[in-house]
């Protein structure tokens, strides 16, 4: 239950995991944020198989994307996702690309836009992505993002080759 008196923000956080099982590790990541106290989960899209972005030679990934919202600001919002990321164990090593068993990235928070060291948003390569904007029109269609079109006319508009639905698990690695 959202308190009243208290200031929630929207937010939408891409998820995605390649490496350990990534549907797994997509649903595990989902299930943390939902422990978070000052966040309430209220939609997810579907997950979907996508072709890495990076170094060539690694496994598809499982991409998802949550609508939320928060009380925490755009700072601490990150803070908690890479928290979540951390005791999931992700090893922030300087390969950008690279396979990952998690990854959570703050993609948007309507009516911020901000550029630091450690948080820039809207996340400058949404617009680029099919694998962030296919899953995002399953949970947010009408959103209007920063250059004045909906979320759903970028993810019909993008080239949307290497996505395709996530498989149902038949051995827990699927």
């Amino acid at each position: 239950m959202i308190e009243a008196g208290v200031i929630w923000t929207s937010a939408y956080v891409g998820v995605g995991a390649n490496l350990e099982a990534p549907s797994d590790q997509v649903d595990e990541a989902i299930t943390q944020l939902r422990k978070i106290d000052a966040v309430r989960v209220f939609a997810t899209s579907a997950k979907y198989r996508t072709a890495p972005v990076g170094p060539g030679d690694q496994p598809d990934y499982c991409n998802a994307v949550v609508a939320l919202v928060t009380t925490l600001e755009a700072p601490g919002l990150l803070d908690a996702l890479q928290s979540i990321e951390q005791a999931m164990g992700r090893v922030r090593d300087g390969d950008r690309w690279g396979p990952r068993v998690i990854d959570l990235d703050l993609l948007h928070v309507p009516g911020v836009a901000m550029q630091d060291d450690a948080l820039t948003l809207p996340h400058p390569r949404i617009l680029e992505r099919a694998f962030v904007l296919i899953p995002w029109a399953d949970v947010a269609p009408q959103l209007v993002l920063h250059d004045g079109r909906t979320v759903a006319w970028h993810a019909a508009s993008i080239d949307n080759t290497g996505v395709s639905d996530w498989p149902v698990a038949t051995d827990g690695n699927a």
